[in-house]
């Protein structure tokens, strides 16, 4: 199974908000996953990003591969180098 850490999106029409979920790579955008581990709010000013660390780290280690807007957002928080 492989695993990949990505964004769910959430909120109204025109007004999104995405959650970072750790789900199946063959699982729908908005479907089924296994753990949530943060989230991100570009519309809110400044934007809000909250991730938990600890899980993130261990995700990662097990073999988890973030998607590119992910990355760059464990980037901002300094999860990854």
């Amino acid at each position: 199974m492989a695993v990949k850490i990505r964004l769910k999106r959430m909120g109204a029409n025109k007004k999104p908000f995405y959650r970072i979920v750790v789900a199946d790579s063959r699982s729908p955008r908005d479907g089924k996953f296994i753990e949530e581990i943060g989230y991100y709010n570009p519309i809110s000013q400044p934007k809000q990003i909250k991730i938990n660390d600890e899980r993130a780290s261990k995700w990662l280690n097990d073999g988890a591969q973030p998607t590119d807007t992910v990355k760059s957002l464990f980037k901002k928080n300094g999860i990854m180098e």
